[in-house]
Formats: structure tokens, sequence, C-alpha cells
């Protein structure tokens, strides 16, 4: 079974992300408006897809956000899909945008 990855917080670049070696990265952009943490762009590079790296970017950044006290725009594609599938977890969401969670 693989290891779980090490995600970090990189404020400096406003994402967070997995170093998975030789300079490549996979990662979750993200600004933060007063009270939330906008998610905006993920990337996993498609030689690492199917590890479950971006969705481990979606779990830590949600977890962050709850432990911050933000509330979470999803303008991700990636998120929004995620969201959408985890209905115990749309709670998270700013009220104001949970339209993008509607099809």
């Amino acid at each position: 079974m693989n290891s779980a990855p090490i995600i970090n917080d990189n404020a400096a670049r406003h994402r967070f992300e997995i170093d998975l070696g030789n300079g490549e990265f996979a990662y979750a952009e993200y600004d933060l408006p007063p009270g939330a943490i906008r998610f905006y762009h993920t990337l996993v590079p498609a030689s690492h897809g199917g590890q479950g790296l971006g969705t481990a970017l979606i779990k830590a950044g949600l977890s962050a956000a709850r432990n911050r006290g933000l509330k979470v725009i999803p303008t991700c594609p990636f998120f929004r899909d995620y969201l959408k599938k985890h209905v115990d977890e749309q709670d998270i969401v700013d009220p104001a945008h949970l339209y993008l969670l509607l099809d």
C-alpha cells in the first residue's frame, strides 16, 4: 500500500502542493478573499494520475479551511465535482457560492 502523500501549504505560492520529485508538483491553487478560501485550479501531472493525489489535495484544502474557520469557494471544477459527490462536506461551501454545485 502506498503511503499518504505529504501535502504542504505553500503560502508564498498560494497553493497546497505535493512534491513529486524531479521538479514536478501536484497542486491546488487558491486565493484568500475575506473569510474564505477560493480554490481555482488543481493540477496533477498525467504521469501521476489515478493515484488519488487530487483527492488528497482537496481533502487537505477542505481540512485547512475548517481549521482556519474559512468558507470554501470551489471555482475549480475538480473541487466542485468532489463536493457534489460528498454532500456531507458541503457545509464548508460559502453559501453565496452554493450555486457552483448545481448542474
